[in-house]
């Protein structure tokens, strides 16, 4: 566990409001293609210095407790812990870095983003696939300005099932209404293939990060390797994004626990939703 001296001397060498500067035509790329990956986000002293705590925390908190083969496709898939900001400092610290949050205003075109909520995900070696879906499935927002930054922790090489992507496929409307299952792994996968939607599933190197829009399609793969792939995941919206009306039981839930007080119709500014960034 980090003492308050580690974490007040890393505090002298890492910057998480340092900007990454992003070109117009990375900005092209997103919006044509619904996803982007970016090398260098994070350094390796970064990642270890944070990604430790978020694996301890992960590994502590985490209620799984069947055996793999027992468990469903979905829980096979990932090891799930949500909102660690709210249970250290250390992991506060990282989920608020304006350095991900200014990425993420800057992709999405807008003037500032607040948290939905993050999310630890924790593919145990032997792990099974992460079945194709659309994160906004979950979500009770009213537009498509929201995206998920997803962080591995260590490289991913393909053995370990990088987080793949159905490139351009953010405008397409079938499939969103499938939660993540094997039925959604076959059906959206079948609609992708037959719409020739090409499949991004590249290795991630040592500090390189995506982000995704909450209806791009992506899938991931087993994880075939003898380590677990630790992935650190922040949810960031639209600082203007406002409550819909939920469409579906998940997203009944997603208002009671990630928007608490939230009301439809109206901004999400709860206190668990803060502001995490604003261009100056």
């Amino acid at each position: 566990m980090c003492t308050n001296r580690d974490i007040n001397e890393a505090r002298m060498t890492i910057d998480l409001d340092r900007p990454y500067r992003l070109s117009d035509s990375q900005v092209a790329q997103f919006r044509r293609d619904g996803f982007i990956k970016l090398k260098d986000v994070f350094n390796a002293d970064e990642l270890r210095h944070y990604g430790e705590e978020i694996t301890r925390l992960t590994i502590a908190l985490n209620t799984q407790t069947l055996p793999l083969e027992q468990r469903s496709t979905y829980d096979r898939a990932f090891l799930q812990v949500m909102n660690l900001w709210r249970e250290g400092e250390l992991v506060r610290e990282f989920v608020f870095g304006k350095r991900l949050a200014g990425l993420a205003a800057a992709l999405l075109q807008v003037d500032g983003v607040r948290l939905y909520h993050d999310q630890a995900l924790y593919k145990e070696p032997g792990g099974g696939i992460t079945p194709a879906h659309a994160d906004q499935y979950y979500w009770p927002v009213d537009s498509d300005r929201c995206i998920t930054a997803w962080v591995p922790l260590q490289a991913v090489p393909q053995e370990m099932g990088p987080l793949a992507f159905f490139a351009g496929s953010q405008d397409v409307e079938f499939g969103r209404d499938l939660g993540i299952s094997d039925e959604s792994e076959q059906l959206i996968t079948a609609n992708m293939e037959a719409h020739g939607f090409p499949v991004v599933d590249a290795p991630f190197e040592l500090g390189e990060v995506s982000f995704h829009l909450g209806w791009t399609f992506h899938r991931a793969g087993p994880n075939r390797s003898d380590r677990p792939r630790a992935v650190m995941t922040v949810i960031y919206i639209d600082r203007d994004m406002r409550l819909k009306a939920p469409e579906n039981h998940m997203q009944q839930a997603d208002w009671d626990k990630w928007c608490p007080g939230a009301v439809v119709g109206e901004v999400i500014d709860s206190p668990i939703n803060p502001v995490l960034f604003e261009p100056t």
